[in-house]
Parts: C-alpha cells; sequence; structure tokens
C-alpha cells in the first residue's frame, strides 16, 4: 500500500506539472520554458534565471507557480512518509529487495509513459481544450504566431555605453532596414515605451526589446561604437536586403504554383 501511494503521489505529480505547463504556454511562455519553470517550482529549487522575472510580473503564471508550490511541498511529504513507511515495515532483506524492485519497476513505468510522444501529445491537447474553456488565460501563442521557432527571434538587449545605438535615435539607427523591429524601450527608470518612434533615443541603461532575424540580433548586441559599428550596419543592411529578396522569391514561386 505504502509503495502504491508513493507511485500515485508521483503519477499526480507528472500529471500537475504537465497541467501547469500547458497552462504557462497558454500565457505566452516557450514549451521550453513554462517546462522548466514548472518542475522548478513542483520541486521547490527555486532556480532564479531570466525568465523567472517573465513569471513575477504576470499574475496568471504568479497564480500558476503558487499553486505548483503548494502542491510540491505536500507531495513532497507525502513521498518521504509513504517511503519510510514501505520499508519500515520489512524485517528481512528478501522483503526489502523485493519492495525496491516494484518500486523501480512503478517507477520506470510511470517515467516511460511521461517521456511517451503519443502520450504527451493527447495530454497536452486535452488539458489545452480544458482549459481554454474553463479559464480566462491569455491563450496567445506568442512563440507560433511571431515564427520563432524558425530563424526570428525576440531579444532584450541592453544599451551600454561605448556602443553603436548608444545617443542614437531609432530614426538615425533605421533598424528596420537591417530588418529589426523595436517592439519597445524599457528605460533605466523602469518607464516603458512601447511601439516607440522614430524620434525615440536609445540611452545608455536602457534596455531594448527587438524583433527580428537571430543572427542581426546577435551582431547587433556586440556592434561597437564608431566607423566599425557603421561598416557593420551597412552589412547588416545589405545582408538582410538580399535576405528579404530570397523570401519575396519563395512566395512569388508559391503563389505561381498555386495558380497552376
Amino acid at each position: 500500500l505504502a509503495i502504491a501511494t508513493l507511485l500515485i503521489v508521483v503519477l499526480l505529480s507528472l500529471i500537475v506539472t504537465r497541467v501547469a505547463s500547458v497552462a504557462l504556454t497558454l500565457t505566452g511562455l516557450s514549451a521550453d520554458v513554462a517546462k522548466f519553470q514548472a518542475r522548478s517550482a513542483l520541486s521547490g529549487t527555486g532556480f532564479s534565471t531570466s525568465e523567472s522575472e517573465q513569471i513575477t510580473g504576470h499574475p496568471a503564471r504568479r497564480q500558476i507557480i503558487l499553486a505548483l508550490m503548494l502542491f510540491g511541498n505536500a507531495g513532497l511529504v507525502t513521498t518521504i512518509a509513504s517511503l519510510s513507511l514501505s520499508f519500515a515495515s520489512v524485517s528481512t532483506t528478501s522483503g526489502a529487495l523485493g519492495r525496491l524492485g516494484m518500486l523501480i519497476a512503478g517507477l520506470a513505468v510511470l517515467l516511460l509513459l511521461a517521456r511517451n510522444e503519443w502520450v504527451s501529445r493527447v495530454m497536452s491537447a486535452a488539458i489545452e481544450r480544458s482549459l481554454r474553456k474553463r479559464t480566462t488565460l491569455d491563450v496567445k501563442d506568442y512563440a507560433g504566431l511571431l515564427h520563432l521557432r524558425m530563424d526570428y527571434a525576440v531579444d532584450r538587449q541592453k544599451v551600454w555605453d561605448g556602443e553603436w545605438l548608444a545617443g542614437r535615435t531609432l530614426a538615425d539607427a533605421q533598424l528596420s532596414a537591417e530588418g529589426i523591429i523595436v517592439l519597445g524601450v524599457e528605460r533605466a527608470d523602469g518607464s516603458f515605451l512601447g511601439a516607440p518612434t522614430g524620434q525615440t533615443r536609445m540611452e545608455v541603461g536602457d534596455t531594448l526589446l527587438l524583433y527580428g532575424s537571430a543572427p542581426q540580433l546577435r551582431e547587433l548586441a556586440d556592434r561597437p561604437a564608431g566607423d566599425a559599428g557603421q561598416a557593420a550596419h551597412d552589412a547588416s543592411v545589405a545582408a538582410n536586403t538580399r535576405r528579404a529578396a530570397a523570401e519575396q522569391a519563395r512566395d512569388k514561386a508559391r503563389r505561381r504554383r498555386q495558380a497552376q
């Protein structure tokens, strides 16, 4: 009975983690980040990651994480108690080994079920349908909408002294010519400018929320000031022109095939 109780607790923990992961993805988190944060909260490890800021600043995500913490604490106590009862009542070595074998076999079955792709797809789909019907979570899939699984990314970059962006307006920087869109500017004092205009000046200490091609975002993060930075900007503009031309050519070919 104690081993069965332990396996039930583990099974419930896996189900709760999966429900929480799906719920977090419905609020806009990526699947990997949602899974990591759900397991972290359930286990009570409390990893201090940059993604944690995305949890604390979102009311719905905070409620999900708080529920996981409560369930995780209760589950840990139950697991330890069940494991202790399971082996405390055994008087022989063979009996203890037998129960240990039962425990390992049960955990192995649960692990196989948790890692099975078909089970994962079915559970995630069912959980998502239930959450959409019974909750008011923000259900926009931002990762899907912005095609972040392809060559595009959303990045937060801080403006440092001596960088190419420092002191420039958005109109001067012409980041759009590089295929980079500035979604927002967070000032050093915590104020936020959403959808900033071309007259917005990027100051040292600002944090930019950027969307664009991942390689170009990485290059922008390390771009120095002066002539070297301007040369890098010009090269990025040329690369974006070639990329845009290739995308237009593929789109034109797609429309031609559809017309045929």
